[in-house]
C-alpha cells in the first residue's frame, strides 16, 4: 500500500460510459485523528468521511470546496469533512462520546439525521443536496444522493481502521451509444464491484484491488494524485471573525479578559489577541497623505 498513501487515481473503463476513482489515506488521516482523541468506531466513520470527500473532490473542476456534512441527533451531533481543489483535507467530528459502549451502526452514532453535499466554487455559486441518512451504511446514502439529484447510478465502498481510511467510486455517464450495451457495462462492473470486501480495500494496492475486480476489463488508470491534510485557517480570517462580532461586544471582551484566545476547531492553532491587537483591528492608523 505505500506507494498508494494519501493518493487519489481515476480510471476509466475503455469502450464504455464508466469511470471511476479509488483513494488511500494514511499520514494524511493521521495527522487528522492526532488533532482529536475519538472513540475507535467514530475513527472509523470520520475515515469513511474522509475517504469519501476525497473521492467527491474530482468533480471540483476549478478552485474551491467540497464539503459532506451530517447532522444528527445522536451521540454524534455533527460529523464533517472537506477537500479543496488542490486536494487538502480537514474535517472534525462534535457530539458526546462518554457513553457509547457497543453503539458502532450509522444510525446509532448518528440518531435521525441528515446529510448535505455542499459545492463552492470560488467566485460561483454554491450548490447543496441534502438527503436523508436513514441507509444502513454512508456509501449506499451517497449513492442515493447521486441518484436523487444527478440520476447517475454510483456505487461506493468505503473502509477505514485506526491507519487507514480508503475508498472506492465508480459512476455510469449519460449513454454515448448503444443503451442496451451501456446498461449491461454497468451491471458487469458494478456486480464486480460488490465483491471487494472491507479487508481487501484496506490491504491492497490500488492496482491491486483494480486488477483483482476488473482484470478481464479494459482499464485505464490515470497517474496518482496526493492528498494531504491542511487547515485553511488563518490569523486574517481570525481577524474577520472578531470584526464580525462588532466593535463593542469585542472592546467588552478584551478589557475583560485582557487577552483574547481563539483556537481553530479542526487545527487547534491559536491566535492570541493583546489589547493593542483589538485596538488596531478597529481603529487601524490611516495611511500618510503626501
Amino acid at each position: 500500500m505505500t506507494n498508494n498513501n494519501d493518493t487519489l487515481q481515476r480510471f476509466i473503463f475503455e469502450s464504455t460510459d464508466i469511470r471511476g476513482e479509488i483513494t488511500t489515506l494514511s499520514s494524511s488521516y493521521k495527522d487528522l485523528l492526532a488533532l482529536q482523541k475519538y472513540p475507535p468506531q467514530v475513527e472509523r466513520l470520520f475515515g469513511e468521511f474522509l475517504a469519501a470527500v476525497s473521492l467527491l473532490s474530482s468533480r471540483l473542476k476549478q478552485r474551491g470546496m467540497i464539503t459532506i456534512q451530517a447532522r444528527g441527533a445522536g451521540p454524534i451531533t455533527t460529523i464533517m469533512a472537506e477537500c479543496s481543489q488542490d486536494n487538502k483535507l480537514r474535517g472534525i467530528v462534535r457530539g458526546d462520546f462518554d457513553n457509547l459502549d457497543s453503539l458502532s451502526t450509522l444510525q446509532e452514532l448518528l440518531g435521525k439525521a441528515t446529510l448535505a453535499i455542499t459545492l463552492e466554487p470560488e467566485g460561483k455559486e454554491r450548490y447543496q443536496g441534502v438527503v436523508p441518512l436513514d441507509e444502513e451504511h454512508l456509501s449506499s446514502c451517497l449513492e442515493f444522493y447521486f441518484y436523487q439529484s444527478e440520476q447517475l447510478p454510483t456505487k461506493i465502498k468505503l473502509a477505514s481502521d485506526a491507519n487507514t481510511a480508503t475508498g472506492l467510486l465508480i459512476q455510469q455517464l449519460p449513454s454515448s451509444g448503444d443503451h442496451d450495451k451501456s446498461q449491461e457495462d454497468w451491471q458487469r462492473v458494478s456486480n464486480l464491484l460488490e465483491t471487494l470486501s472491507c479487508d481487501e480495500q484496506l490491504q491492497l494496492s490500488h492496482n491491486d484491488q483494480l486488477y483483482r475486480l476488473f482484470h478481464e476489463q479494459d482499464l485505464l488508470l490515470f497517474d496518482p494524485t496526493a492528498m494531504q491534510f491542511s487547515c485553511s485557517c488563518s490569523r486574517q480570517r481570525t481577524e474577520n471573525a472578531l470584526l464580525s462580532l462588532g466593535r463593542k461586544d469585542v472592546l467588552e471582551l478584551s478589557a475583560e479578559q485582557g487577552l483574547i484566545m481563539i483556537n481553530c476547531q479542526f487545527c487547534s492553532q491559536e491566535y492570541r489577541f493583546t489589547a493593542a491587537d483589538v485596538n488596531l483591528l478597529f481603529d487601524p492608523p490611516q495611511p500618510l497623505l503626501h
